[in-house]
């Protein structure tokens, strides 16, 4: 199943994606033991909302083999984890904002990424259970202001990752019972219309179910909690010369299965 959750007339509201471009609306949680259920005829979908509003977002750096070479790291010996602001969260088709106030910032990168949303309480889960624990799959773009990240920051991620607008969530939610094998997926980063990024989640140096069993560990991931699962090369970052964001520019993420994550570029208006 495709969910969404769009901007109904009633408000936020969640509905699966027919082939037809309809949506069908649903009521209910679906985080909860009677999940999502059929209420009503097809509508038009409104504006698309981020497909969940999760509790924590967590990410994880250096997490493709060749995007650890072109930054001239060494690959891991353990998931490189940190944490995005749920304040960073914004919509598919709303802009990303550049800073330009006190915490200005003229290094913004874009990250194409697979996400993972749990649908359960999970905590020190086995590898080998721990898609059982996964409601499904969709598009982010981990928005970096590599300035912060890498200059300023003091050695941790969180400035330069947390701005607003620096987690584009969607366009949709594909439920996991579509996708069996997410450590297969071709992904592609479009920005003004040249692929930046293109790659395939098989790359990953630690899968899906590795990522979920270390994040677990001692540790509860509450459902809804978003795993961005890392990014392939080709960030701005990485070429020569490096290649920020200007407003005006338009990024979009494919993911094979899922679809495209869509968002123009904005400066920040003080």
């Amino acid at each position: 199943m495709k969910l969404i959750r769009h901007l109904a007339p009633s408000g936020p509201a969640y509905a699966a994606l027919l082939p037809d471009g309809l949506a069908q609306p649903l009521d209910g949680d679906p985080f909860s033991p009677s999940g999502l259920q059929p209420a009503g005829l097809p509508v038009t979908p409104g504006p698309r909302l981020a497909p969940v509003l999760p509790p924590n977002i967590f990410g994880i750096g250096l997490n493709y083999r060749r995007h650890a070479e072109e930054m001239g790291r060494p690959l891991p010996q353990f998931p490189l984890v940190f944490i995005k602001t749920t304040n960073a969260l914004s919509d598919p088709g709303a802009p990303i904002v550049l800073p330009r106030s006190n915490n200005a910032s003229h290094e913004v990168d874009y990250e194409g990424e697979l996400a993972v949303v749990i649908g359960r309480t999970a905590k020190n889960v086995p590898r080998e259970h721990a898609l059982d624990y996964v409601l499904g799959y969709t598009v982010a773009n981990d928005i970096s202001a590599r300035d912060w990240q890498f200059k300023w920051g003091g050695g941790q991620f969180c400035q330069g990752k947390g701005f607003d607008t620096f987690c584009p969530l969607g366009p949709v939610l594909v439920t996991a019972d579509e996708i069996p094998e997410p450590g297969r997926l071709a992904l592609r980063s479009i920005v003004n219309g040249e692929t930046r990024q293109e790659s395939n989640t098989s790359d990953l140096i630690f899968d899906i179910p590795a990522l979920i069993a270390f994040l677990s560990a001692s540790r509860t991931l509450r459902p809804g909690t978003v795993l961005l699962t890392g990014t392939p090369s080709g960030v701005g970052a990485g070429l020569t010369p490096p290649r920020f964001l200007q407003p005006g520019d338009t990024v979009s993420i494919e993911i094979e299965g899922i679809g495209t994550l869509f968002n123009p570029v904005v400066a920040e208006t003080l």
